[in-house]
């Protein structure tokens, strides 16, 4: 058997790892390559132009714009999905009242579990069609008609939500790049906040049902709170499980292309005024909306970059996790 092991084996890895090569590798490979030149799609005729496509990308403005938007919701996506799914999920596993069978869970955990987790079984185009109801700038929005039964908007100037360009803070300016955070792209944020937390509710919660109960009495018998035993106990436990959430999040926030689509006014979306422009979504229009001769190689660009920010983030995210590790240890 030990003869005939690595025969077996490269059986079973040759399939998977061929289409793995045909469609990523090759692919990267050759948007890698496309972006060095000025191919604009269609045309079999292109140049070389070296770094110029990434030069450009520089004095974009635009795509400057997308960066702080990305940034904005790499920073305020995660930090909140985590928290509020780490917050429910210690709730429903450890909420319950203590009693002789020891510290139990909210009564009707389960289906609690299965109201947070629905979003999830639900396509980004029905997410779309829902949220774009209820953020309708009219009175048959679900949250103006609300506000104005109540009397607290009036009917005839209602919340624009999806068609508010406006920032919610002061913008910053940092060189090139300036950070804002529009109306519009609050409330996207909003809806990637509502459809992920179920996900990370349910991962956190398997994670806290693993360990042990007895942990908790003796931090019950000890006079620790509730407060204390998340800080003190489960958050410490779960701190692989949330830097794995975290590189997820992170990465998403790094794409965020199909909520600005589904939601947001404009041919390819990330209106209104590219208030709500993102990195991936500013490329699919520089690919096939743009004027640009080159803007397919110009796109090429924008994902290369894009994919380099990935790695970046998820690079210093397992840098950071095996740094506490060796201190710990």
């Amino acid at each position: 058997m030990r003869n005939g092991r690595a025969p077996f084996i490269a059986g079973f890895l040759f399939a998977p790892v061929l289409l793995y090569v045909v469609y990523v590798l090759i692919p990267y490979v050759r948007t890698a390559y496309f972006s060095l030149t000025d191919f604009n799609g269609f045309s079999p005729e292109y140049g070389f132009v070296g770094l110029g496509n990434y030069l450009e990308l520089l004095k974009d403005e635009v795509y400057l714009r997308a960066i702080g938007h990305n940034a904005v919701v790499l920073t305020v996506f995660p930090i909140v999905t985590i928290l509020l799914a780490l917050f429910f999920a210690f709730m429903l596993n450890v909420g319950g009242r203590g009693d002789k069978a020891g510290i139990r869970g909210v009564r009707g955990s389960s289906l609690y579990k299965f109201i947070f987790f629905f979003p999830q079984v639900l396509s980004i185009a029905i997410v779309a069609v829902i949220w774009r109801r209820v953020f309708q700038s009219n009175d048959g929005g679900m949250i103006n008609a609300v506000l104005m039964s109540l009397g607290l908007v009036d009917e005839e100037k209602p919340l624009l939500f999806l068609a508010e360009s406006d920032s919610v803070i002061p913008p910053i300016h940092l060189g090139a790049f300036t950070l804002d955070a529009p109306v519009v792209l609050i409330c996207l944020i909003a809806v990637a906040i509502w459809g992920g937390v179920g996900f990370y509710l349910v991962l956190f919660s398997a994670a806290m049902q693993s360990i042990p109960k007895d942990i908790y009495e003796a931090a019950t018998l000890d006079g620790a709170t509730r407060v204390q035993t998340f800080f003190r106990v489960t958050l410490p436990l779960l701190r692989e499980h949330v830097s794995v959430a975290w590189i997820y999040l992170g990465i998403a926030a790094l794409d965020f292309y199909a909520l600005v689509i589904g939601l947001t006014p404009g041919a390819g979306g990330g209106g209104p005024n590219n208030a709500s422009e993102v990195m991936s979504s500013w490329m699919l229009t520089s690919a096939f909306r743009s004027s640009r001769y080159d803007g397919f190689a110009f796109a090429c660009a924008m994902g290369m970059s894009i994919a380099l920010l990935t790695m970046l983030l998820a690079g210093v995210q397992f840098r950071l996790t095996r740094s506490r590790d060796k201190l710990e240890f």
